[in-house]
């Protein structure tokens, strides 16, 4: 009687590689944005009143975007409970961060990676967005 050794399941490939996104695009991606975030009138208080020290949270901002396109897994964090206990963030904060979003994207990536990064972007919006209006109760009830 003979045993076959357990097979290994195929790597795991993320949507960001097929079209050219790898690690040095995401921390383009991330850097760019975040300049542009801390430059903001309207993101950047926002920001400041949270991020004390910015280096580490553009590196969690990399791991978490390469988890998300490259499916590298390297994020392990729980963004819902840190953007829920923000005060004051509101639907338009997320639409001007989508705004730089997209705006970063269109100049430092392909078209076709800026598009993922945009559709990503717009999917975790919107859910984030969720997440806060139930943390706060602002949902309709559906009696």
């Amino acid at each position: 009687m003979s045993f076959d050794p357990p097979r290994s399941a195929p790597p795991r490939v993320g949507p960001g590689v097929e079209v050219g996104i790898d690690e040095a695009v995401i921390r383009t991606q991330v850097h760019a944005f975040y300049a542009r975030v801390r430059g903001d009138p309207m993101l950047a208080p926002v920001f400041e009143a949270k991020i004390i020290e910015w280096a580490p949270h553009l590196e969690r901002m990399c791991d978490f975007w390469s988890s998300v396109m490259l499916m590298t897994g390297r994020y392990h964090g729980r963004p819902m409970p840190m953007h829920a206990a923000i005060p004051g963030i509101a639907p338009e904060h997320f639409q001007r961060w989508l705004d730089l979003f997209h705006e970063t994207a269109d100049e430092v990536c392909s078209p076709e990676a800026a598009r993922l990064f945009v559709a990503k972007a717009e999917l975790i919006g919107e859910s984030r967005q969720l997440g806060i209006a139930i943390s706060r109760g602002e949902l309709p009830s559906r009696d």
